[in-house]
Order: C-alpha cells, then structure tokens, then sequence
C-alpha cells in the first residue's frame, strides 16, 4: 500500500464522466494502488503493436516493478489516470515531472513528459483526445505548463492526438523518435477543437437514443392497461422498422411472442443487439435491469418509472445510483419519470413515448422537462382546429422528466446539426449549466430559431443546480444576447414556433396591414406599437372583399419597398357574398409565395373554416363545389390569376416540397407578438454576422494584476480591496481612479485641497452617505478654504462627527453625466457587466443594461445604448453630446479584468463621469475571493448531481 509520504491525498475531483466521439460514455479517474489487477488485465489485452509503440520495444508483459510504478503515485510529479468502462481499464495516460535535462524532478520545474496508451478495441473512440483534455488540466492545476512526448514515426493514430489538439507546439526528430512539445495553456483553437468535439460526442449520444435499430420495452406486460404494454403499443403502432423486442421477467418460460413482438424474459436472452432499452419496471428492479443492458451492450435506456427524486431523500439516492451504474456501462439516460421520446423521421417512426397518437412529422423539435407540459405542447401542434392553426408537425421530442442524466443542454447539440429541424422549442424548468446553455443557444441560434419558457419553478428534483441572483429581466436580457427567443407562456412558445417554422424572417420591423374589418385592423395597429413595431394604417377591404381583393392587395403590400410584414385580418361576412375558406386561403397563400422574402400572418375571429383552409389548402387544391350542400357563394366575376411556383426553402413545406403554411391566429395580439419576437430575432441574426470583436490593448499588465491578486488572496479566502489597491489593480488594466485624501479635520481637509488645487469636492464615504448626493453628503465646486471649512463644518452638523462621516477631498473633474459601471460574478450566469446612470434611474427605475462576459466592441456599444435615458448621452435636448467612444473602452477594459481574472468576483465604478471629451473615474471598489468551479472552461465532462 501507498504511505501518506509516498502520495498526496486522493483527489477525487478529477474523477469525470465523458462523452466519447461515437456517443458511449467513460468514467476517467485517477490510478490507485488498488488498480493493480485491473493494469495488468488491461495490458493483456493490448496488441503487441499498441505495446511496441507505447515502449519502443517488444514488451509482452509488465513487471511487478512496472506494475508497482504504473499505480502508485504522488499526485503531484507522477499522475496517472485511468479511463474506465463498466469498471475496467479501456485507455491510461500518465505524467511525469521532468527537469531540463529530461530527468525525474519536482517543483518548480514546469514541464513534464506524457504517455498513453489504448485498447485497441476502443481506439478511434477519441479516448486519448478526452484523456489529453484531463490530464493537460490536472497538470495545470500542479503547475506544469509544458508536457513532452515522443513518439515512434509510425504512430501517426498518437501523433495526431497531439496535433489536433489545437495546442501550440514544437517538433523536432532525433534518433529515429518524433518530439513534440505543447504549452498547456488554453488557446482559441484548443477551446474551437474542445467544443467542436464536445459537439460531435454530445450530439451523437443523443441520436443513439432517437435513431436507434432496435428497441426493447422493459416491463411489458402481457396484458393492456399498464405502462409498459402501453410503450410496447405505442411503438408499434406508429410503425417503428426496426426490431423490437418486449422483455419481462414475469412471462412464462413458453412464451416467445406477444401479439406478433418477439418476447424474452430478459434483455441478456435477445439474440441481437439492443440499442435502446425502454424501462418501465418498478425502481427497485432498475438497478438489475440496467446492469442487465449494460452486460448486453445496450446503448441508452429511456426510464419512464417512477420512485427518484421526487419521492424525497431516499428516491434522490436512488437516481444518483441509477445514473452511476448507466455510466459505469457507457449508456446514456433520459429519465427517470420521463414520459419519453419520438422521431417522426420516416425511416425511424420511434414513438417511444406514453403519447397514444404519433405527432404529424414536421420540422419542429421539442424539448419540455415535465411530461405534463410535453402533452400540452403536443397537443396544440398537432390539433388544428382552435387556438394557433397553419399547422406544423414536429421532427423530434424528449421529455425527460426527472432530468437526470441527458439535459437540455445535450438535445440542443444534437438539434445544432440535424437537417430535420428548423425551429428549436423549450421549455426548462431550470438551466442547470447557465454558462454552457448560453454558449449552445449563441451557436444553434446563429443557424435556427431557439424559442424558450422557463418556469419560475424550481430544479428537477435532485439537482443541485446553482440560483441565479439576477432579476427576471436580467435573465431575458443576457438569454436574448445569446439569440435566445425567451417567451412568457406556452401559448406565445406555440405562436413563435409556428410562425418561426412556417414564413421567413422578416427583413425589419414595418408592418402592413390589410383586413376586411377596420375594427380588427386598428386593433392589430394599436398592438403592434405596444410591441414596439412600425405599423402602417391598416387597409380596411369592407366587407364586400373577395377573395381576389386580399390577393390583390396582399400582393401590392408585399411588393411595397417600406413593407417588411404582412398582416392579414379576417372575419366572416354576411350574405351571399361571403368568401369562401378554402378559396381566400389559396388566395393569400398564392400571393405570398410570388413575394416569398416576407412573413404573412392571418388574424381571423370565428372563422375556423379559414384557419383549417390556411394549414391544409395548396395551389393544386381543387375549387370548392357550387352547388354542394352549404356551400357559400363566391362572386363569379372575380378570377385569381395562376399562383407561382413554391419558393425554396423559405416557402418549403414538411416534406421539402409543399408550399409553405401561413400561420392564422384567433387574436391580433398573439399574433402581433409573435411577430415581434421574429423581427427582434431576425435583427439579432443581421447584427451577429459581423459578431465584432474583443479588442487587445497593449497597456493592460496582465501577468502583473495576476501577481497582486494572488499577494491579496494570500490573507484570506475573500476580501474587499482597500482604496490604494483597488486603485493599483484597475490601473493595471488601465483603468484610472482620481485619487482622494482622507480629511479627518478641517485642516486635514484643507492641506489636501492645496495640494490637489482648487475647485475641490467634499464628500462623506460612510456606507450610508456613499453616492447619496441626494442626501447632501457631497459639496461640489468648493472654490477656496473658506468654502471647504464652510462645508466642512455643515457636514458634521448634518451628519455627526467626522469619523462617522468619513470625509475625503478630491479634485474636481469635469461636469457631464454621472454613470455606473459594475462587473459581478453570478452563480449561474457567470460574469455580467452592467451600466446605467447613477442615482435614481438605475436604482429607482431599474434602469440598467447587461452583457455577458467577455464583452466585444459591437456589445460595449449596444451596451451604452440599450438604457432608456442613453438620449442623456446623445445631446438630448439640446445638451452636448459625451465621450462616448471613451465609455465603451472603460466597460471593455472592465470587461477583460474580470474575464482574465475570475478571483475578481465584484467590481463597481461609480460614479463614472462622462463628460464631452473625456471620463472621470471618481469611485471603485473591488472584491476579491478564490475563483469559483467554472463548469464550460474545464475539460469535457458530463455533470454530477
């Protein structure tokens, strides 16, 4: 056994479940001394080529000195890790300290030489590739920077490791052996390889649970009504291709079938692969029944029983074991209580899932963590008549309930890259990894439209899921920088995601409308200026408008230059001269799709026939029957001209094919809303094609600030800074405070201003006084002595005594607005920065705007001007216009320090006083603390709860 002197202790934080590239999953842990059999077997089932290439030599066996070497370690200058599969050994990779001249060493050398070696039944996995990510991050945090390697020529599989890891490298060639040398700091291509592999290994493990070949439904019983039969049912009767199997423990020996499904009493009895496993057993036979999988080789399991998590402390316990065991075996989970998944993909049909009907295949894919809110959601895309019509159909859905193991997060990997899905929608009763959420929705918005609800609930039960302390607002704000559309209820998640999958973008935010109501159409006007768009008077057709009157006017309002959207209001006239549904419906479809750059919405009031007309009409439809029984009347004299050929891919329907649906929605404001989002959408995606940039400033010391920050930490575990180090670590970054001297008497105050020079101001910084010019406790424009003593004595009538006050002398800066800057460190979020003006309208008001670190010039900008009283610093009224350009690189630099530096965890500037041509930091303060677990910067790794 290993002594305490011959290792540190365990360090179990780097052990970390991971994604592999082909979707299975590994447990990476470091090597014990208890790990000797398990080395040796592993060995022993390594070729002799993988062998020859790790030693440079024929290398059969390892000794028991080798043995003794290869698990004991000290944690520091020698780590080894492990990456394991149902507990064995399938990959290794060690470290060890070395000095300059290649030899053994300890700190503070900085280099170390690095080694691995694979089974080579799981090479080609990206084993190596999530162990390099691992290890290269224990090495940093033991304070090496460089590793070593060397390689044989012929081991390009390794050498490619190294290289493609996005590193900076160095290779040279001596005596037959390629050496390779890489700093382990993090740059910008080892973070774009990081996350693109994370990607590809996320998405993949998704689509191993949606697009499986074959599919066994544990717990159906061979009778209808209980949950799994149900599961069993549902699968086949949406027509699922692949092979399906139903497995309970409880059938008769004799029994092979039910109703034509092949049947076994157990997983390990199924005489082929199973890729997924649908469990729908009581909780305390999960356990058995996933290690059963696991001995198979099942891919991923789909728990739709009950009894975890939320059923109380004892149920958490056993979620947590669940998730470990699943792991152990490489398989992913959706669940437990999940109400379950479906593909409508033609080729997969998977309604694994307690939905007795299969969705109508469309484009829209559907995330909801409650399976009660995931029937709602299916539902109301699937009916079509009442509520939002012009129907669209859904591509994939997950529920998953308890949320265990697969997230939110891992579903939108996969939705980034699938050609079966255009829209994204959501709804999350909580953001577990805010930080990473964020990162994916920038991405998969940037390509299509991420639509979200987020309940103001709490986690999924037995998640341990960091709070934010951030206003609401806040939270929609930094959502809506990420592309994010973050809607309020799942009415506007259906409207959005309708009209998102249905009609493009709009172009901008000016909108027509033409209608045969004036009442509804100035209804829809009024709406649209509450949402913030452009309307044009409303087109009012009367009454008598047929159906070649909208398609002429539609027409005209989409070939209008000044006309980004159309919306088109509809009520059912009296009379013989009514329009037809199925005929005004294939008027404005056929108009829309000669103009097919711009979105067309449809209000309609008590008109079902056009709402059903709208999502199931196309130009081939054939003309309504006359003389059919209850057929209205359409007037004879007015001809539709030959609708257009359906635009592609904005007009496509479902199929790729179809000309596109017009979405109709009972109420001009539902619909006027959802407008809204797409057109703030749509802007999003215009401004982030040129995303802008973090600028390099060559003043900014940051090794230097590193150095003082740590000095500062060494006191304790967190602090606020004094006034002359705050002053020194933002001047680092070139951030510059104007000093002020402490006036703990009149004439304290008085040497102060002579130094500095008159005009002086007089300030109080007790913290009840501080920035509360309201209050009094600040004299401005003191012009000589007799009016500092003068001031002086007022404050400590007013106030108290000056050790209660506090007072400072500073010099004058020049007069403008008075603004507020702050950086503060989020539990869930990460790093924000805010601005706003100081005083009232940011903290009566609320009046503040926020970006998430690291802020870009482009965002610094909008930044300024996202605040509703921004005309203060534009020349509002007359007034003379501030230094602007100033104040965006004052919120760039404080946006950097706080990036670079996560042991900063506060930093408020305030008050900063723009002036016309230059800025006056006048206060600061900064609060230090030892950086918190940043979950998206690490290595890949699945989370724990």
């Amino acid at each position: 056994m290993q002594t305490a002197s011959d290792r540190h202790e365990y360090p179990a934080h780097w052990e970390a479940d991971v994604v592999l590239r082909d979707g299975g999953t590994a447990r990476i842990r470091p090597i014990t001394v208890d790990d000797a059999d398990r080395l040796v077997s592993f060995y022993e089932q390594v070729s002799d080529e993988s062998k020859y290439y790790r030693f440079f030599a024929p290398y059969p066996r390892l000794s028991a000195k080798d043995v003794h070497r290869f698990t004991h370690h000290d944690f520091v200058d020698r780590v080894g890790l492990a990456a394991t599969v149902g507990g064995e050994f399938i990959a290794t990779v060690r470290y060890d300290r070395i000095d300059a001249h290649g030899m053994a060493a300890s700190g503070p050398s900085d280099e170390a030489e690095v080694a691995f070696l694979v089974q080579d039944a799981h090479q080609g996995r990206g084993v190596a590739s999530a162990l390099l990510e691992h290890i290269a991050a224990v090495a940093r945090e033991r304070g090496i920077r460089r590793f070593a390697a060397e390689v044989l020529p012929a081991n390009t599989k390794m050498i490619k490791v190294f290289t493609d890891a996005g590193y900076t490298q160095k290779r040279s060639f001596e005596d037959g052996v390629v050496r390779l040398e890489f700093g382990l700091e993090p740059t910008d291509r080892s973070l774009a390889v990081q996350r693109a592999r994370e990607q590809r290994a996320e998405g993949r493990s998704v689509r191993r649970l949606l697009v499986p070949g074959s599919v066994a439904v544990i717990g159906a019983g061979r009778t209808a009504g209980g949950v799994g039969r149900a599961l069993l049912d549902n699968i086949r009767d949406a027509g699922y291709p692949g092979r399906l199997y139903a497995v309970n423990s409880g059938f008769p020996a004799d029994l092979t079938d039910l109703d034509g499904v092949p049947a076994h009493r157990s997983v390990r009895d199924v005489p082929g692969p199973v890729d997924l496993a649908v469990v729908a057993v009581p909780a305390e036979h999960v356990p058995d029944v996933v290690t059963e999988c696991g001995e198979h080789g099942v891919q991923g399991l789909v728990v739709v029983s009950a009894g975890y998590a939320e059923s109380g402390p004892d149920g958490r316990e056993r979620q947590r074991a669940l998730v470990r065991r699943a792991r152990t075996y490489g398989m992913r989970i959706i669940g437990p209580n999940a109400f379950g998944v479906i593909n409508t993909a033609a080729d997969v049909r998977l309604n694994a899932s307690l939905a007795p009907e299969m969705p109508r295949p469309g484009r829209i894919g559907l995330f909801a963590q409650s399976g009660a809110i995931g029937i709602a959601l299916l539902s109301r895309l699937h009916r079509r008549g009442g509520g939002v019509t012009g129907v669209t159909g859904v591509s994939t859905f997950v529920s998953s309930g308890n949320r265990a193991d697969v997230s939110g997060n891992d579903v939108l990997q996969y939705w980034y890259d699938d050609p079966d899905t255009d829209v994204v929608l959501m709804y999350l009763e909580s953001i577990g990894n805010a930080r990473k959420f964020t990162r994916l929705a920038r991405r998969t918005a940037a390509a299509k439209p991420l639509v979200v609800v987020q309940s103001a609930g709490s986690a999924p039960q037995g998640h341990a899921v960091r709070a934010t302390r951030l206003p609401h607002a806040t939270v929609t704000e930094l959502l809506r920088q990420a592309g994010v559309i973050r809607v309020d209820t799942i009415t506007e998640l259906v409207d959005t995601g309708l009209l998102l999958a249905r009609q493009p973008l709009p172009p901008g935010p000016r909108v027509a409308i033409l209608g045969n109501s004036e009442s509804l159409g100035l209804l829809t006007y009024d709406a649209c200026l509450s949402e913030g768009l452009r309307p044009a008077r409303p087109l009012d057709l009367t009454t008598a408008a047929s159906a070649a009157d909208f398609h002429a006017a539609l027409l005209r309002a989409l070939d209008d230059d000044s006309c980004d959207a159309v919306i088109v209001t509809a009520i059912p006239a009296i009379g013989e001269v009514s329009v037809a549904d199925a005929e005004l419906a294939e008027a404005l479809r056929s108009a829309a799709e000669r103009v097919p750059g711009k979105p067309v919405l449809v209000v309609h009031v008590e008109l079902g026939g056009l709402a059903e007309a709208l999502s199931a009409a196309t130009s081939t439809a054939p003309p309504p029957d006359p003389l059919a029984p209850g057929a209205r009347r359409v007037r004879p004299s007015q001809q539709l001209p030959p609708p257009a050929p359906a635009p592609q891919p904005s007009g496509s329907g479902d199929d790729g094919t179809a000309p596109r649906l017009i979405p109709a929605f009972p109420a001009a404001e539902r619909a006027v809303r959802a407008l809204a989002e797409a057109v703030k959408y749509g802007q999003w995606r215009r401004d982030t094609a040129e995303p802008g940039k973090v600028p390099e400033h060559d003043d900014i010391d940051e090794k230097g600030a590193a150095r003082l920050i740590d000095r500062l930490l060494s006191r304790g575990q967190g602090l606020t800074l004094g006034t002359g180090e705050t002053r020194e670590l933002l001047g680092r970054y070139g951030i510059t405070v104007r000093s002020s001297t402490p006036a703990f008497t009149p004439d304290d105050a008085a040497r102060a201003a002579r130094d500095l020079g008159y005009p002086v101001a007089l300030k109080a910084t007790a913290p009840h006084l501080r920035h509360r010019a309201d209050l009094g406790g600040v004299r401005l424009d003191l012009a000589d002595e007799e009016q500092l003593r003068r001031a002086y004595a007022e404050l400590s009538e007013l106030f108290g005594r000056p050790e209660e006050l506090r007072p400072v002398v500073q010099a004058m800066a020049p007069r403008g607005v008075d603004t507020v800057v702050r950086a503060v460190i989020d539990p869930a979020a990460g790093a924000v920065l805010s601005f706003g003006l100081a005083g009232a309208a940011s903290q009566l008001l609320g009046d503040t705007a926020h970006r998430l670190v690291p802020v870009t010039d482009r965002e610094a900008a909008s930044l300024i001007r996202s605040i509703r009283t921004a005309p203060l610093l534009f020349g509002w009224r007359g007034s003379t216009p501030v230094d602007t350009p100033a104040l965006e690189e004052l919120l760039l630099r404080v946006s950097r320090l706080v990036h670079d530096h996560p042991e900063i965890v506060a930093v408020t500037l305030e008050p900063v006083v723009v002036a016309p041509h230059a800025i006056t930091v006048l206060g600061a303060s900064v609060r230090l603390a030892p950086p918190p677990a940043r979950d998206d910067l690490g290595p890949r790794t699945l989370p724990t709860y």
